[in-house]
């Protein structure tokens, strides 16, 4: 059969881009992810279910692919209106539930912050624009948990949940297979346009490279025909974007080997700005997560250290920096980073 998706566009002024939310009609009427809480976002998605001939209140399943709010906002206003089952993966779940662990990640990322050498009036300006966009998390919700594997009734076929994480720790795509047609529902793992963060968009997935790197190669031998992305248009035959976002990240990992290799001992935050350039807004925490992903491949690899005894207290930084340096320079011209990033994964 040829599944009939409806993609629904959702404004999104807070991050780049639109959002998307799919809807699948039938038995189990189905939204997968469900856009920030804004009045204007949700105005646009009854607009968009009426012209379907659906309301909010005949939703019967929400499909989260990962916990952050441009795919969750929603969610909870909907539930309250429809009474539909939310579901998520279960690493991601509780951060969507209730934000009960809200002041931990303040926490963590004020600590990581500090240690990556972000500066003071840059730490600030990011808790600023955090703290304006609060309320785009929406309301709380009752979040059933899926684990990897699971087959779930959507619309009028069924979905199995596969666990994608890299951008978040239970980012999960939902997979449909027949005769006919192959495709999923992949949230932020592979974008058409740009690179999803890793590093920073989750502080507490584990290896972000060779994590995410390991899903996209789990993706890769589902043989996709299309997925449907979280943001902007569907990607026809996605093998070839998978292997492009593969080397985007085998080269990112070579520029910062070599930004270590030009400057020497240094702090995440240099790396960063070797890297990407001023940043601003959310991109203060992007940027610095994004450089040390990258840098946690290359000290699981042997390559670079962390400096033992060396966090640089600086009062412009606010804390202690944490320091890093390759184990030996002698020999970088010899460093081959595509092998020794790809046998960190599969692919």
């Amino acid at each position: 059969m040829t599944v009939d998706v409806r993609q629904i566009q959702l404004g999104n002024a807070v991050f780049e881009g639109n959002n998307n939310a799919y809807l699948l009609d039938g038995n189990v009427t189905t939204l997968i992810d469900v856009g920030i809480a804004t009045t204007e976002t949700r105005a646009e998605l009854e607009a968009e279910l009426t012209t379907a001939g659906v309301s909010l209140s005949s939703i019967d399943q929400i499909l989260l692919t990962h916990w952050h709010a441009d795919h969750t906002g929603l969610a909870g206003e909907i539930q309250d209106v429809s009474g539909a089952t939310v579901r998520a993966h279960a690493d991601d779940a509780d951060l969507i539930a209730t934000g009960k662990n809200s002041t931990k990640r303040r926490e963590v990322r004020q600590q990581r912050l500090e240690e990556w050498g972000v500066p003071a009036a840059k730490q600030d300006e990011l808790l600023s624009f955090l703290d304006r966009f609060n309320g785009i998390g929406g309301e709380s919700v009752d979040v059933d948990p899926v684990t990897d594997g699971e087959t779930i009734s959507a619309g009028d076929i069924e979905l199995t949940v596969k666990h994608l994480p890299g951008h978040t720790a239970g980012h999960v795509g939902y997979h449909y297979s027949d005769k006919k047609e192959k495709f999923a529902f992949v949230g932020d793992v592979v974008l058409p346009e740009y690179t999803p963060n890793i590093g920073g968009a989750d502080l507490r997935v584990e290896s972000p490279v060779s994590t995410y790197l390991n899903s996209l190669d789990r993706l890769s031998k589902m043989e996709l025909e299309h997925i449907w992305p979280g943001h902007r248009e569907r990607i026809i035959n996605p093998a070839p974007r998978v292997d492009t976002i593969c080397t985007h990240h085998v080269k990112r990992t070579q520029r910062l080997y070599d930004v270590l290799t030009e400057h020497g001992t240094t702090d995440v935050w240099n790396v960063s700005a070797a890297l990407f350039g001023e940043l601003d807004t959310i991109h203060i925490l992007h940027g610095p997560g994004e450089a040390f992903a990258h840098l946690m491949c290359l000290i699981e690899s042997g390559i670079v250290e962390r400096v033992e005894n060396d966090t640089r207290v600086d009062p412009v930084r606010r804390g202690h920096s944490q320091q890093y340096r390759i184990i030996n320079p002698e020999i970088a011209s010899d460093i081959d980073i595509e092998t020794i990033l790809l046998t960190s994964s599969p692919r």
